[in-house]
């Protein structure tokens, strides 16, 4: 059974997530909620394929399905994964700076940056995903 599909409604329910988190300013949770969108998003991909991945890494996973798949990875895409990638642990745990709580650390500005980066991550696994299944829900 795929399950891609189910992979990307998540996805973008915690792209959602990740827009309140600002409104809320819980900016580091919206960098987080950016990266789990961007996360499940490009696991979709790899279900809808026939594949699975694992791990958190979305540069990993981005390479994987260029050269698995064979799938054209924009750079801008790239840069986005890598963006996302540095947010997986220190959004969510204290040792991760020398000193302070996590949302101490964070900005509007970084939220705003995380989040348009997961939504670009979304926004293209949503088409590969459409273009191998055709249509959308």
């Amino acid at each position: 059974m795929n399950r891609s599909r189910d992979w990307l409604k998540q996805a973008l329910k915690d792209l959602e997530h990740a827009r309140k988190s600002i409104d809320l300013r819980d900016y580091e949770w919206a960098c987080f909620s950016s990266q789990q969108a961007a996360e499940k998003a490009l696991k979709a991909v790899y279900l809808s394929l026939g594949m699975e991945a694992w791990g958190h890494d979305l540069t990993n996973l981005l390479r994987g399905l260029r050269e698995l798949a064979g799938l054209k990875i924009p750079k801008r895409l790239r840069e986005c994964a890598a963006e996302l990638d540095k947010h997986y642990v220190i959004s969510r745990y204290p040792n991760g700076f020398a000193e302070g709580a996590p949302w101490e650390h964070y900005t509007r500005k970084d939220a705003g940056k995380c989040v348009k980066s997961g939504e670009r991550i979304v926004e293209w696994a949503k088409s590969v995903i459409e273009s191998r299944q055709g249509g959308s829900d």
